[in-house]
């Protein structure tokens, strides 16, 4: 063996790092420095060859895992001993992921540890309300602590790393992704992505109950062209910057340790392929240096894309991008080898994104204890604890959203007589569950239905499912209609199944499927109040449903205890106060629909036809992003604006007084929009900069107060210059984006 030289470690431990078997701990500590960790890297990579380097960049995945064309095969323990795999996806348990562990640090030469990653998007086995619902609560710190809890589920059960959050803002709900994000706006985006970072990756990596997060998809993935996945996204560089990067900015400001590359192109070059965004704006630009993983299968698609030749190409493109891992294509294992013999792919590139393949490793302590205390016992004791059940009820009736009460109908008299309970995801575990649930169980969630019976008793609950989800079959209304008259109100539960949203799962359009709606106008015929509440993973035209409810409740799929918190709230043991992160439209021909739209030189009038609208329909939304109701009533007033006229790098601050004028305690969320009158380029109308959602009782008053500074003015110019404007900025705060109380100052100065 060759003498080598590390500059920076004792020279006995670095004859230490260099012998075959020696301990992982001594390879790379978490505990270590960052600098000995960088050594102790380097010392362990001088040792491997080039089949074992690009090992460690190739991700294999378990049998049924596939979200892509791919049917991947399971992989025998062979493969990892010979170094050929450096991560896994959806392998997961305790005990299979420590026999697979087992052997990558005892059958391997190097006895490199696997990383295993798992799609942990809203829970593990314990499953909270989908994102865009928990977005809803206008509540980053439930954000991380319900990411907290799956990360706690998770790591139990072997996975060191959560292909989440997805921080993608998503303005078209035809695409069925909308349901994995924080919704349309970047704000909000950016507070919720920073928040599931620290949940997901706690106080300290290397912890046992803590996963490696991942931003993702980076970028564009939401403007999708027509709402349809995977599709190519256009837009203006503005937009670009303005819009779809924050999110991913915030979380790596929180110090996300891994990014996942979108499927999607912008503007003419495909994400895997995209170095000037990766390696350009998020390596050098924003000085983040961790770990760029593909998209299932997304490295092979570049061929698809027509980018790529053949699959050497495809890998080649990729890796110099700077996509570190590659997801189940198996091109850099098995087409990049010749490439590097030959000189056409330089060494170092690979190096590059080896070595932080094994920082990450190093990082999350895998190197001190491949197993990080993973064991069967723990993953008893850790996951569906009643304290995680606790959190999660109280996470989905932070989540529901009510759009309409009239009369006050809700909340309903728990001394109220018979119930109907009506429809087909009334007693649907999935529809609790939602998509992507994780390690969740339908036997595990609490239905609607399960929920009610207990509460109320079986006899004062008259259940009929009166129609499927899709289809025309009418053959079940009589027995939905016999039970409405044969009670006091009907709770209706309608909606999409979670197969209808999420990856693959693009709507043309948003009406309710099937004939629910017909259902919903049938029992409303009886002259029996409906309450109709809403389980669905994306915004629907949901007018005609709502014309034909006295109540509609957004629940989305609110988690494995969805069907108690839909009962907290309809019984008032839950004041709701959520708000929509995402606009609805009246019909999908409104689509795209947000409410930090461009004013356009004819804005929208009512009675002047020539200017931006509709013949049809209303120009305006049906709900529009913020609102939500609640059993009690707020008023706004005395808004307070420090300074007049102020420099752009001194705070403004803001405050206003929120009074509970209604009979009930409940929150509402305070919600500060702001709009550049005059700039050089077109502005939003208005954009959010700030909430808080706070608790009042009856009767009780509170000032609210909010700063301003650089980054809430500042936009990007034509030149795509990082620059705040003087001029005049409006501020308007209440309980929505429609917010109506204003004022103004005015930036004088720059600098």
């Amino acid at each position: 063996m060759s003498r080598v030289v590390i500059a920076g470690i004792p020279a006995l431990i670095a004859s230490m790092l260099l012998l075959p078997g020696h301990a992982n701990a001594a390879q790379c500590s978490a505990a270590a420095t960052p600098a000995q960790q960088t050594a102790a890297i380097h010392a362990l990579m001088m040792r491997m060859t080039t089949a074992e380097k690009l090992g460690q960049l190739n991700q294999l995945g378990a049998q049924g895992s596939a979200t892509g064309p791919k049917k991947q095969r399971l992989v025998g323990e062979a493969e990892i001993a010979a170094g050929e795999v450096g991560s896994f996806l959806g392998v997961r348990g305790a005990d299979q992921t420590r026999r697979l562990q087992e052997v990558a640090v005892t059958r391997s030469r190097l006895k490199i540890p696997l990383l295993f990653a798992d799609d942990v998007i809203h829970g593990y086995r314990t499953t909270f309300p989908v994102p865009l619902a928990e977005a809803g609560s206008f509540d980053p710190d439930l954000a991380e602590r319900t990411a907290r809890i799956a990360a706690v589920e998770a790591s139990a059960s072997g996975i060191h790393w959560t292909f989440a959050p997805m921080v993608d803002i998503a303005r078209d709900p035809r695409w069925g992704r909308v349901v994995e994000g924080s919704g349309e706006d970047p704000y909000l985006g950016s507070l919720m992505a920073a928040a599931r970072v620290r949940g997901f990756q706690g106080r300290k990596l290397s912890a046992p109950d803590s996963l490696l997060a991942t931003a993702k998809h980076f970028v564009g993935y939401g403007a999708a062209e027509g709402g349809r996945d995977y599709n190519i996204a256009s837009m203006s560089p503005q937009t670009l910057y303005d819009v779809y990067l924050p999110p991913f900015n915030a979380a790596v400001k929180a110090g996300v340790g891994s990014v996942m590359a979108s499927f999607n192109e912008v503007d003419g070059t495909p994400m895997h392929a995209n170095g000037m965004l990766i390696n350009g704006l998020l390596r050098k630009q924003w000085g983040w240096n961790g770990l760029v993983v593909s998209d299932y299968t997304g490295v092979m698609e570049l061929l698809h894309h027509g980018v790529a030749a053949n699959r050497g190409d495809a890998g080649e493109r990729a890796l110099r991008a700077g996509v570190d891992v590659d997801m189940v294509s198996e091109i850099y294992a098995k087409d990049l080898p010749q490439r590097v013999a030959s000189g056409h792919l330089p060494l170092g590139i690979v190096d590059a994104s080896v070595e932080r393949v094994l920082v990450a490793k190093c990082r999350l302590g895998l190197f001190d204890d491949p197993y990080r205390g993973s064991d069967a016992a723990r993953e008893r004791a850790s996951i569906l604890t009643a304290e995680h059940r606790h959190a999660a009820r109280d996470a989905a009736g932070r989540s529901i959203v009510l759009l309409k009460n009239a009369h006050d109908v809700l909340p309903l008299s728990k001394d109220i007589g018979k119930v109907a309970v009506i429809g087909p995801l009334a007693d649907e575990p999935w529809a609790m569950l939602g998509n992507w649930p994780g390690d969740g169980k339908p036997e595990d969630a609490v239905t609607p239905l399960a929920a009610l019976k207990k509460s109320l008793g079986e006899q004062r609950v008259a259940y009929a499912r009166g129609t499927g989800l899709l289809g025309d079959d009418h053959s079940g209304f009589d027995a939905a209609i016999a039970a409405a008259k044969s009670s006091g109100v009907v709770l209706l539960f309608v909606g999409e199944g979670p197969e209808m949203s999420a990856e693959a799962a693009s709507r043309s359009s948003l009406d309710l499927p099937g004939n629910q709606q017909a259902l919903a106008d049938a029992l409303a015929a009886t002259g029996k109040p409906v309450i109709t509440i809403l389980l669905n993973g994306r915004p629907l035209s949901v007018g005609k449903l709502a014309d034909a409810s006295s109540a509609l409740v957004e629940a989305w799929f609110p988690g494995i205890e969805g069907g108690n918190a839909i009962g907290d709230v309809l019984f008032g043991d839950v004041n709701p106060a959520a708000r929509l992160a995402i606009t609805f439209p009246r019909t999908v021909g409104q689509v795209p629909i947000y409410y930090a739209h461009k004013n356009t030189g004819r804005p929208p009038s009512a009675g002047e036809k020539y200017t931006s609208k509709y013949i049809d329909v209303p120009w305006t939304p049906l709900y529009p992003f913020g609102y939500g109701l609640s059993y009690t009533a707020f008023s706004y007033g005395d808004l307070k604006i420090s300074s007049t006229r102020i420099m752009a790098n001194r705070r403004q601050k803001v405050s206003v007084t929120v009074t509970n004028t209604g009979m009930r305690a409940g929150d509402e969320v305070v919600q500060l929009y702001l709009r550049d009158e005059v700039a050089s380029v077109t502005r939003p109308v208005r954009q959010l900069r700030g909430f808080r959602r706070i608790h009042l009782d009856v009767g009780e008053s509170r000032v609210v107060e909010f700063e301003l500074g650089r980054d809430d003015y500042a936009f990007h110019d034509a030149a795509m210059h990082d620059v705040v404007e003087p001029g005049r900025f409006d501020v308007f705060i209440g309980g929505s984006s429609e917010a109506t109380l204003k004022g103004s100052f005015e930036v004088v100065s720059t600098r």
